[in-house]
């Protein structure tokens, strides 16, 4: 049996059996499981298994594995419930745990039922629900940012040095533009990609949700025949509202889609559903959403470029010391639809690359236990196997596995991420062009040839984790000579 079957099985054992797991997702770091009763699960236990780097506990119970493993260990799961990922897994689901596994299926559904109802009443307050849907919408995107990401550094990097005539040749400026080709079918329809993923989250047609999406490109409309902006008397400008108008037209679009199947016979519900619920939202999302979507997307871009110039030095600082604890909470997704606009709208965000050097300072805070508690050879091992991943910009091994279970770490990691963006704020207008890759990938993302900046904020962000590390967060009992 491989270890990604034992990490799935040991996780299972500990939280119930299969039959308590309503559904099962994935991140790049975290497999994702809706539960039915929290109460059974052991969560001591499951801290203890081997291969688990941590747990955050909200709407969904979050285990962290790690990149690369996670998505292995979230498909044996799903092979053991006998559903796909992301399918709701049926209450009378074939155990194939012996033992770890749920027996009296009717009382499992009475106390689950009750339980989770009392779950939702104490801990699923609007906001977390919000957190909890934006990540939803845009965590399975994930893998296509961060290869959308490199591909438009690689082609950045390869126009710069045809330009410098370092290389030329019909066949780099060939190569370049299939590059682009790919890259581009992303960023040109994102909108599309969205409106799918948030028809998902809130219950309606996926397929409608991305026509609803690939309505606000505006295909089709001629310059000469423009729609009007009824709010401004301007033309409507193609993606007005970004990924903000299509989340909002998707949510409008579930809202009368659900209300149609409960009024329209069942013999023609599927083509009187569709066509009202497409047309009704399309209309209220060209003369409506759109406009007011694109007033909010402006504002916000006005008042985060307002708080990296005013701010400066100290914005940076404050926003690179607090990221870690963002993505502790597991809260860190819901700058993903911001970095979108900010790169639609100007070409770049810049509030990635400060944001980014909270994970620079893990790293330093990383080797600076390797260091000090180099006789502590089970630390050791995690770090090893956690700072590669980590100087790539996925940080949560090194929080989970590392920093935060011995405390004074983590809090000298975030200064280093605190100083890091310090540097970056006080340059100032230093952006990334994708999402998706951080840490060293992130060098070929940025824009205007800035990236010596950013290596300068990594480089600084890892000597002050390391520095406050080294002298002050290192606790006694790490220390303590332990064997593998």
């Amino acid at each position: 049996m491989g270890k990604e079957q034992d990490l799935a099985r040991g996780i299972l054992e500990h939280v119930g059996g299969i039959e308590n797991v309503e559904r099962i997702t994935h991140c790049m770091t975290r497999v994702r499981m809706t539960m039915r009763d929290d109460q059974i699960i052991q969560l001591d236990d499951l801290k203890k298994v081997p291969g688990v780097l941590g747990v955050v506990e909200d709407s969904t119970l979050q285990v962290i594995v790690g990149p690369g493993i996670v998505n292995k260990v979230a498909a044996e799961i799903a092979a053991i419930s006998g559903v796909t990922l992301g399918e709701i897994i049926p209450l009378n689901a074939d155990p194939q745990l012996g033992e770890g596994a749920l027996s009296n299926k009717d009382e499992v559904s009475r106390i689950a039922a009750e339980n989770k109802a009392a779950y939702k009443k104490r801990n699923n307050t609007p906001i977390k629900n919000f957190f909890k849907t934006i990540a939803n919408i845009f965590i399975p995107l994930v893998p296509a940012f961060v290869s959308a990401g490199l591909l438009a550094g690689i082609t950045s990097v390869i126009g710069n040095m045809m330009t410098a005539e370092i290389i030329s040749g019909d066949g780099w400026v060939q190569f370049n533009m299939i590059l682009n080709v790919i890259k581009s079918g992303l960023f040109s329809y994102m909108a599309i990609f969205v409106g799918i993923n948030a028809a998902r989250e809130f219950g309606a047609s996926p397929s409608l949700g991305g026509l609803i999406g690939g309505a606000t490109l505006l295909t089709g409309v001629k310059p000469e025949l423009p729609i009007t902006n009824l709010f401004t008397g301007e033309p409507l400008i193609a993606g007005q509202g970004g990924i903000i108008g299509v989340v909002l037209a998707v949510w409008i679009l579930a809202l009368i889609e659900k209300r149609l199947h409960r009024i329209i016979p069942n013999s023609i519900d599927l083509i009187v559903t569709s066509f009202l619920s497409v047309v009704s939202t399309g209309i209220i999302t060209i003369f409506l959403i759109m406009p007011f979507a694109g007033f909010v997307a402006e504002n916000l871009l006005i008042l985060v470029n307002w708080i990296l110039e005013v701010g400066g030095a100290f914005s940076g600082f404050i926003l690179g010391g607090i990221w870690l604890v963002m993505v502790m909470l597991g809260l860190h997704h819901i700058m993903t639809p911001i970095h979108i606009e900010l790169i639609t709208s100007t070409g770049m965000t810049a509030l990635l690359p400060i944001l980014a050097m909270a994970g620079a300072g893990q790293v330093g805070a990383a080797l600076a236990l390797w260091v000090r508690c180099r006789r502590n050879k089970p630390l050791i091992n995690i770090i090893k196997g956690a700072l590669p991943v980590g100087m790539l910009g996925i940080g949560e091994p090194l929080i989970y596995g590392v920093t935060l279970p011995l405390g004074r770490p983590f809090v000298t990691a975030c200064v280093g991420g605190a100083f890091g963006g310090a540097v970056i704020g006080f340059f100032g207008n230093v952006g990334a062009i994708a999402i998706g890759a951080s840490g060293l990938e992130m060098l070929l993302l940025i824009a205007d040839g800035k990236w010596w900046i950013y290596l300068l904020g990594l480089v600084t962000a890892y000597i002050f984790g390391f520095i406050c590390t080294y002298f002050f967060g290192v606790p006694k009992e790490a220390r303590e000579p332990k064997e593998a």
